[in-house]
């Protein structure tokens, strides 16, 4: 059954999903969305949603009922990885970490990178889409603004950050020897970050740095 999923390639959600479907060692095809014209995801979803990711799987088609669910990730878990990225036994205090990864987190470091997804853009009307999106919700003028404050987001970012770098150095991934749900989606904040090379993390953040590869060597029987 060909498993499809509708993406923007620096989304750090879409990441984070790409990240443990490969890790799984479960084939998939990426599709990318426009980021200006969504009309596909409304007719996949029959208009009850837009943006990414959106999985399609034979005839089910999955996407997030709320703001702070994990309606994908948890179909990947229930039906390709027997529950090992929502374990039990962590139930509660991986949902607090989820949280602030997805809010705290997330709300920061996208902005190190969105000006260079933005002046990556070529065709004018679909930038100006993306800015008139990225302004509805942030004001108008942000993208520019964040350009101006990228060395303070970065900085911001680091000390976000600091604090996982330090669980990964004392466990491997964040709750032990085996990764769940938030080391993938940690793994895509900081894909998201990274993306293109524009941004880099500090020296200190070595094990950050490395936890991207670390996910995507485990299809291929990895630490």
């Amino acid at each position: 059954m060909q498993l499809q999923v509708h993406r923007l390639a620096h989304s750090p959600f879409c990441l984070a999903i790409e990240i443990a479907l490969d890790s799984l060692g479960i084939d998939f095809e990426r599709r990318e969305v426009s980021a200006a014209d969504r009309s596909e995801l409304l007719r996949l979803t029959g208009g009850a949603y837009y943006e990414v990711p959106v999985l399609e799987h034979g005839d089910k088609v999955v996407f997030e009922s709320g703001a702070d669910s994990q309606d994908v990730a948890r179909y990947i878990d229930s039906t390709f990885a027997m529950g090992s990225l929502f374990p039990e036994r962590l139930k509660g205090v991986h949902d607090l970490v989820i949280r602030y990864l997805e809010h705290e987190v997330e709300g920061v470091t996208f902005r190190a990178y969105d000006p260079f997804h933005v002046d990556s853009v070529e065709d004018v009307a679909e930038r100006g889409m993306i800015v008139r999106h990225k302004e509805r919700r942030f004001g108008r003028g942000c993208v520019e603004r964040w350009k101006e404050e990228r060395e303070e987001i970065l900085r911001e970012s680091a000390e976000l950050l600091r604090p996982f770098e330090e669980m990964l150095s004392e466990n491997g991934y964040l709750f032990g020897s085996q990764p769940v749900y938030a080391d993938f989606l940690l793994g895509g904040i900081l894909g998201n970050l990274l993306f293109g090379g524009h941004n880099r993390l500090p020296a200190d953040l070595g094990h950050l740095a490395a936890l991207p590869q670390r996910l995507q060597a485990l299809r291929d029987g990895g630490a």
